[in-house]
């Protein structure tokens, strides 16, 4: 049995053989399901490859998807959705640990560059300060947790339409990422020091952040 990873890698492969029509009524079908976290990723991969192999087959008769599958890829796409079993909770923790990994990274290495490049017109202070990094460290978390939510349901939205709203959901996506993102950058300039402190220097910062995309990059290429 192939795993979830080549599994994609050959959707991939096999996909480029849809004529356009199809490609675009099964590529909706396979953002719609991939968008379900909370489901089986092997057996989404599994179930999307057999659609696959049976459009393809039916392609080859001269049959579009919509021929095959009905005229209501989203009714179709919510029937496999029943039939498909949850994601265990330590694959979902697993993904959780790992978007927060680079998450945190990400932040790490922004805020070294920041105060490196600060230090060069003024004194900067390196403290950091357990109680108000750890009240950063969860805001940040649930607002990355709320924008990628956001994210989904929009490009959920979008899938399974004629017309192109591309650009009237880019411009709701980035309101509504201002505004969950508004809370941590309040949090970040007017949160007051809070518990013990450590000097926690731009370099240090840095390569603690850069450990971690790292850190993540391997770990996601394995897993993913």
């Amino acid at each position: 049995m192939l795993a979830a990873k080549e599994l994609i890698e050959l959707n991939n492969q096999k996909r480029e053989k849809l004529t356009e029509e199809n490609e675009k009524y099964y590529s909706d079908i396979l953002l719609y399901l991939r968008l379900q976290l909370t489901l089986s990723e092997q057996q989404t991969e599994e179930i999307l490859m057999e659609i696959l192999e049976h459009l393809l087959e039916g392609q080859g008769e001269g049959k579009t998807a919509m021929m095959i599958f009905g005229s209501d890829p989203k009714a179709y796409a919510d029937e496999l959705i029943e039939q498909l079993p949850p994601e265990s909770k330590r694959s979902v923790a697993g993904f959780i640990s790992l978007m927060a990994l680079n998450l945190f990274g990400i932040f790490l290495a922004i805020r070294g560059a920041g105060l490196l490049i600060t230090s060069f017109f003024k004194e900067v202070e390196n403290d950091v300060f357990i109680g108000s990094a750890a009240i950063l460290a969860v805001i940040l978390l649930l607002t990355t947790m709320a924008e990628l939510k956001m994210f989904f349901s929009i490009i959920k939205r979008s899938l399974f339409q004629e017309k192109d709203s591309a650009g009237k959901m880019a411009l709701i996506g980035g309101l509504g990422a201002a505004a969950i993102s508004l809370p941590f950058f309040l949090a970040l300039f007017f949160l007051p020091d809070l518990g013990p402190s450590f000097p926690f220097s731009w370099w240090a910062s840095l390569i603690a952040g850069l450990i971690m995309i790292g850190l993540y990059k391997l770990i996601s290429r394995k897993r993913f």
